[in-house]
């Protein structure tokens, strides 16, 4: 069906994304701020899996990955790159917004895939948890100061825009 293999195409792409914010926040978090380096190590592991679950399936499938997947690279690298620079709050935030923004396209992916598709709605269930585990790290440990407001406001926008233009791709 090709609504469940955009659904997967998007996902592979958002959990590459993924991998390349935490690599660039890791990446300035060993030199800047190591006491959070093993939380973004965990984070980064957890992305890794989901990827790879994704990964599997589309391979299985014989689906093609999304067109956009170098612009998730890059702009998963920049974003996480960025947000560490201005500080671990901001990584916070980040990780909120970023959590935020795809728990609520997940919610959308699982009422549609329980329908059509129960191997991809069970993908899409796994990763839930730890996408929800993140978003509430991020929010507790953030500030929601108004100085944040627009790092959660661009982060939330550039993955908006980043699912849109996966599902064209």
């Amino acid at each position: 069906m090709k609504e469940v293999d955009r659904i997967l195409r998007v996902d592979h792409a958002g959990e590459f994304a993924a991998i390349n914010i935490y690599r660039s926040q890791l990446f300035i978090a060993r030199h800047l701020y190591q006491d959070i380096v093993p939380i973004l190590e965990e984070m980064l592991s957890h992305e890794k899996t989901h990827f790879d679950t994704f990964d599997r399936i589309l391979s299985s499938r014989n689906i093609r990955h999304c067109y956009a997947l170098s612009f998730w690279a890059f702009g998963g690298a920049t974003l996480g790159f960025l947000t560490a620079l201005a500080g671990r709050n901001a990584i916070w935030v980040c990780t909120d917004s970023i959590e935020s923004t795809v728990l609520h396209h997940l919610e959308w992916q699982l009422d549609f895939l329980e329908k059509h598709d129960q191997e991809v709605h069970e993908a899409v269930l796994s990763i839930k948890v730890d996408e929800q585990e993140h978003r509430d790290f991020g929010r507790s440990q953030g500030s929601n100061s108004n100085i944040y407001r627009p790092i959660f406001w661009v982060v939330k926008k550039s993955t908006e825009f980043a699912i849109w233009l996966s599902t064209k791709l």
